[in-house]
């Protein structure tokens, strides 16, 4: 889990989704009720397996030589509370972020939206960084939703996914629909998806679409 989490952070930089030291992947230890996350304030070309830091479900430090980020007792909550979740993803990418600061939502007018989210990307509440207020906001939020994303208000994106790789597919297409309902916006007013059509998008995509293993 310490290579995956690891590796999976250089998705972050290609697709262009952090700048400096921001953001982070987190990956759930199988059978453990700890996780894997990138250590505090180290730039991304310095990430190694053996750096990343282990933590239990309440945030506290188990295992590794430096501080975790500054965002663990979020993702710490999301997995303490939502035991379904594999990987947690933060971002400040910039198009999904400009939204957040809007307070607005994106609305469902791509297939790939509903594809990959199954209706809109929900904004959830602003909250302070340090404790686990934006874990609670987080869980919020997406208790229920099927989006995998979700706009925190005045601060970024945060995804969750089944897998590691999972969230940051999930943050790698929630800043390019991002960006797309954007520029769309800018020409003129998108054409909204009727919710049966989103449905049958979304249940194709989730169960058809894709190589399946034989039985």
């Amino acid at each position: 889990m310490r290579k995956t989490v690891c590796d999976l952070h250089a998705e972050l930089v290609r697709n262009n989704l952090v700048a400096w030291t921001a953001g982070n992947v987190s990956g759930r230890i199988p059978g453990e009720d700890l996780f894997v996350i990138k250590p505090s304030g180290v730039s991304y070309d310095e990430l190694t397996p053996e750096n990343m830091v282990v933590c239990d479900l309440d945030g506290n430090l188990v295992e590794g030589e430096h501080a975790p980020s500054s965002d663990t007792a979020a993702h710490a909550y999301v997995y303490r509370v939502m035991p379904e979740v594999g990987g947690v993803v933060h971002t400040h990418s910039t198009y999904a972020t400009a939204w957040a600061a809007r307070g607005e939502a994106i609305p469902c007018v791509l297939t790939a939206m509903a594809d990959e989210f199954g209706g809109e990307i929900p904004v959830g509440p602003f909250a302070l960084i340090g404790d686990d207020s934006i874990g609670h906001g987080i869980v919020e939020t997406l208790k229920g939703h099927r989006s995998r994303a979700v706009l925190m208000r005045n601060h970024g994106v945060f995804t969750i996914g089944p897998t590691p790789k999972a969230a940051v597919k999930a943050a790698v297409m929630c800043e390019d629909v991002a960006r797309t309902v954007h520029v769309a916006r800018q020409l003129g007013q998108p054409l909204t998806i009727p919710q049966d059509d989103i449905d049958r998008l979304y249940d194709r995509y989730q169960n058809v679409y894709g190589q399946r293993s034989p039985r």
